[in-house]
């Protein structure tokens, strides 16, 4: 991928990002509620969900009409031009909905299938994170690193539940047995921001089965950069089976650990 490339990408993801996250911060409607379900009837989307979609996906094809996208409320498009847009909206819908904080726009771009840009913007927290492949993570400009590697009983880990009644009651039994091994588990409700926060020195680890690649397309870029490792389940990279990221050390025997628990399965 040439420079120019890249620094075209990563300003376009940067805008479009940053407008849609200003458009879900500022026009959050007092009465919102839900637009649609998903998976169960719990897995919501709202119209913000599908106005900030349609904000990205304009400004992007505006500026590259030959590309793919690929988005969670239904963007879709092959493209042409071998780069493809991996879009979340509204990462945390159900925290948006309640109006808690932890909620993200999460944009990848990715270039003959290999995700090489990926912008994070989190309004609520006044943070933007960014990562380009070979060139490291930055929160808001400044370079962002992982922690140095605990003892694995003082790992500070995140996670997620699915939706569906099946999945979730194995994701609880999954956490029940992890949780006596580290010093704590965190649930913030937003994958983008889990991955970002292991990039960036504020956790240890992440893990979480069901996601799907607008999920952690950019995170995970993210979390590799600031110098995580990032996987499925042992040799495969993260995919919706299981997703892991951690700090050298402790990614290795997280994975194992979740393999061995039946993490990757309902």
């Amino acid at each position: 991928m040439t420079g120019r490339l890249q620094d075209e990408l990563l300003a376009i993801a940067l805008e479009a990002a940053a407008r849609a996250g200003a458009l879900l911060r500022d026009g959050r409607p007092a009465d919102l509620g839900v637009a649609a379900t998903k998976s169960s009837p719990i897995d919501v989307v709202t119209e913000m969900d599908i106005a900030a979609e349609k904000l990205i996906t304009g400004i992007i094809t505006d500026r590259r009409p030959a590309d793919g996208l690929l988005g969670e409320e239904g963007a879709s498009n092959e493209g042409s031009s071998g780069v493809r847009w991996v879009i979340d909206p509204l990462d945390g819908t159900v925290n948006y909905l309640y109006g808690l904080p932890s909620w993200s726009v999460s944009i990848a771009a990715e270039v003959d299938g290999e995700t090489v840009v990926g912008v994070i913007a989190a309004p609520m927290r006044g943070e933007t994170c960014h990562a380009v492949l070979g060139e490291g993570a930055f929160v808001n400009g400044e370079r962002a690193h992982c922690r140095p590697t605990p003892p694995f009983e003082h790992a500070l880990v995140s996670t997620g539940f699915g939706y569906r009644l099946e999945v979730r009651t194995h994701q609880a039994a999954v956490a029940h047995r992890l949780i006596p091994q580290v010093r704590d588990i965190r649930r913030a409700g937003s994958a983008a921001i889990d991955l970002c926060d292991v990039g960036s020195g504020r956790l240890d680890g992440y893990y979480e089965r069901g996601l799907h690649a607008w999920d952690y397309a950019a995170g995970a870029l993210f979390a590799r950069e600031g110098g995580a490792l990032t996987g499925g389940r042992p040799g495969e990279p993260p995919n919706p089976d299981l997703t892991v990221a951690a700090v050298p050390g402790t990614f290795e025997r997280l994975q194992g650990l979740l393999d061995e628990l039946g993490a990757w399965h309902d």
